[in-house]
């Protein structure tokens, strides 16, 4: 894998990203990249450049942050670093597979589809969810009450959803810590 291309997605994110404070920031789409390439490493059939590269650009072009069409960021990233055509299209079509609201119940058919998707998910769970979760509805004036329904929305929800072994175990350890937040912040809250 071309360690240049990584470095340089590296920096582009987080030039793109500089002074996001919403959960959506480099510091998300690094943590992406790092359970990706662990996710990855039992499945050797997977082109980890896709895999680096997807994970890396996937919230480039997010729509709660961006208003691009057709992957027009990280195509320009892409295109600017000379990938092959038909590598940008793979690339941006698991880019396309990760949102939850977007492809809810669907998915990816390749692999490196599904890691990415399992390696965002996974970022959306347990302390780092919780975290990314109050961030997200604190930047968008969201009350307490407002954040807390986005765990039965979605949260909750994504331990059933994963696609690789990998994920469904690391996922079922975050799903029970957050579990044991919202019982005791309930509790705090009623008293």
């Amino acid at each position: 894998m071309s360690e240049k291309i990584i470095d340089d997605a590296k920096a582009y994110i987080a030039n793109v990203f500089k002074g996001n404070a919403d959960g959506h920031d480099a510091g998300h789409s690094i943590r992406v990249y790092k359970n990706a390439c662990k996710i990855a490493e039992g499945y050797p059939e997977a082109d980890l450049v896709v895999v680096a590269l997807a994970s890396l650009l996937h919230d480039v072009d997010d729509h709660k942050l961006f208003n691009t069409d057709n992957n027009m960021n990280a195509r320009a990233f892409l295109y600017s670093q000379d990938v092959e055509e038909d590598k940008v299209e793979f690339i941006c079509e698991v880019i396309n597979g990760v949102s939850f609201s977007q492809n809810k119940g669907k998915q990816p058919e390749s692999i490196e589809g599904k890691i990415v998707q399992d390696a965002d998910r996974l970022d959306a769970i347990g302390a780092i969810g919780i975290a990314r979760t109050f961030a997200f509805g604190g930047k968008n004036g969201r009350s307490l009450e407002s954040s807390l329904e986005h765990f039965s929305e979605k949260l909750l929800l994504l331990k059933d959803e994963m696609n690789t072994e990998t994920a469904k175990k690391a996922a079922e350890i975050r799903h029970a810590y957050m579990q044991g937040f919202l019982s005791e912040i309930r509790k705090e809250m009623e008293s």
